[in-house]
């Protein structure tokens, strides 16, 4: 497999399983038992308005949020979280700890604001995680990285700082950097919505040709062309909760919740 390759599709074999998901703040439940599966090589797409909990769900398989309850599976790492028990200043004990990191370790996480160290070059900030958090060899890293950016239309740029990049271009840079880490899974958090108009179409292309290649994705976001041609399954979250769930020409085309089709007519024709 190449430095830049995905793994094999294989719509037999899960990826990512989650089951019986649960996050509260304070009183506010923000997820409420959700379950679903993304197969190897499958592209999930998540839509729901804003505070639905779409963005909570994926720092959640990110390792960025804990949850209260449920079952997270990503590769062969696996932690019930309910099991989990911090002491009275909210942190875990060591071991729990790795077992919970170890789904992070499996995750390549593309931030809405790009996220990007801005006193490190775009090269530097391709390889700074493979080699500061996975202790791979800086040339190898370097070599990968330089791959990555040829794949995402930015060799030239490898050089640059981010403040000289456009918001597009670090989107990319985003998008390769985590793609460096080999994840099992790559997870979108609304990646275009922070970009102007003129740039959208060139993160969405990147994402359209991984999605191709066979990366295993989760994306939370408002392009509905994009899940329309993309994804494999729709995920319509509100309240918290999975309101409808298939493929895309049936939950974008002829939703049957009047949740989906509301979300859905306030997207599509805003006027």
């Amino acid at each position: 497999m190449s430095p830049t390759e995905a793994p094999s599709k294989d719509a037999a074999t899960p990826v990512v399983t989650v089951r019986n998901l649960r996050k509260a703040f304070g009183d506010k439940e923000v997820l409420r038992d959700i379950s679903f599966e993304v197969p190897q090589g499958g592209v999930t797409v998540v839509l729901g308005p804003s505070g639905s909990g779409k963005t909570t769900l994926l720092r959640a398989l990110g390792g960025l949020e804990r949850p209260d309850a449920g079952v997270v599976t990503i590769g062969d790492a696996s932690v019930d979280f309910a099991e989990l028990t911090p002491n009275r200043h909210g942190r875990l004990p060591r071991a729990q700890r790795e077992r919970a990191a170890a789904l992070a370790r499996h995750t390549g996480f593309v931030f809405q604001g790009h996220n990007l160290f801005a006193h490190k070059s775009t090269l530097d900030n391709i390889t700074e995680g493979p080699v500061v958090v996975q202790g791979e060899d800086p040339g190898a890293a370097r070599e990968r990285a330089l791959a990555l950016l040829e794949q995402v239309g930015l060799s030239e740029h490898a050089d640059k700082y981010p403040f000289q990049l456009s918001g597009g271009q670090q989107q990319r840079v985003g998008i390769a950097r985590a793609l460096a880490l080999r994840p099992a899974v790559v997870l979108f958090d609304e990646p275009t919505s922070a970009l102007d108009p003129e740039t959208v179409g060139e993160v969405l292309t990147v994402m359209r040709d991984l999605a191709q290649e066979g990366w295993t994705m989760v994306v939370v976001t408002h392009e509905i062309r994009f899940a329309r041609e993309v994804a494999d399954e729709v995920l319509f979250i509100d309240g918290g909760v999975v309101v409808e769930r298939g493929a895309p020409e049936q939950v974008i085309l002829e939703p049957r919740e009047a949740r989906t089709q509301a979300f859905l007519k306030r997207i599509l024709d805003p006027l």
